[in-house]
């Protein structure tokens, strides 16, 4: 994986907490890394915890459930610009022209989400 900037840019901080809060984690808890992870519940595809988008190739993914905290999720975006393996991954519901307007929901590598997509929410 070549170095791309915006991997770094998205693992730093929380990302995940467009929700607000999951139980009685607050988003300053989740960006440290304590407590459980307010985004390990699978959430319906009306209402993720992101989406991402690329307007050039019509992809789209909303990502319904994340793996990891975020303390691990950052190492492993870190470890990721070292070693060009990805780590990380997300449970994500994706649409593109090959899909006919449907979704197909799968894991997918959360650096290649962040790679190719521009988060719309």
């Amino acid at each position: 994986m070549r170095n791309h900037p915006k991997l770094y840019k998205y693992s730093n901080y929380c990302y995940g907490m467009s929700k607000g809060t999951c139980g009685r984690i607050t988003a300053k808890d989740y960006a440290k890394g304590t407590g459980k992870n307010p985004c390990g519940k699978t959430v319906k595809v009306d209402t993720p915890y992101e989406v991402w988008k690329n307007e050039a190739s019509g992809f789209e993914w909303r990502v319904l459930k994340k793996y990891q905290t975020p303390a691990k999720e950052d190492e492993n975006f870190k470890k990721a610009l070292r070693t060009g393996m990805n780590y990380t991954r997300w449970f994500c519901a994706v649409r593109s022209p090959m899909t006919y307007g449907s979704w197909e929901y799968g894991d997918v590598y959360a650096q290649d989400v962040v790679k190719y997509g521009e988060r719309v929410k």
